[in-house]
């Protein structure tokens, strides 16, 4: 399955961007669905993840309350709804798909997108 964000942008801390994430090849209906970031000169972080069998979803516990991954299985694409959005969420968002048991660590992703750029400014 091919990704592509989309959705990014710059907005000022309090406010808020909903990132897609569009699947082309293959239905997503089958793929758990993740999120991740990574700033400038830090490792890439987990954000949250929703599995396709349950919907159950991970988050990161600094993120809970303000972000939600949900799913448009009709239109094979994934959202990343972030609230209240801070400086140091600043970073570039990558969404990733993975058909394995486990929908947490990078290495449960087999299919990544190229990133969309989040700017908080504070």
């Amino acid at each position: 399955v091919q990704l592509q964000a989309s959705g990014g942008g710059l907005v000022q801390a309090g406010g808020s961007l909903r990132p897609s994430c569009a699947a082309s090849g293959r239905t997503i209906s089958r793929y758990h669905m993740g999120w991740f970031r990574q700033a400038p000169g830090k490792e890439r972080e987990f954000v949250t993840s929703l599995s396709w069998k349950d919907n159950h979803t991970y988050i990161t516990e600094s993120m809970k309350g303000r972000f939600t991954v949900s799913r448009d299985n009709a239109k094979n694409t994934v959202y990343l709804q972030m609230n209240s959005l801070k400086p140091e969420d600043t970073a570039v968002y990558y969404c990733a798909a993975g058909d394995g048991s486990d929908y947490y660590l990078p290495q449960d992703f087999s299919s990544w997108g190229q990133g969309t750029q989040v700017t908080v400014s504070s």
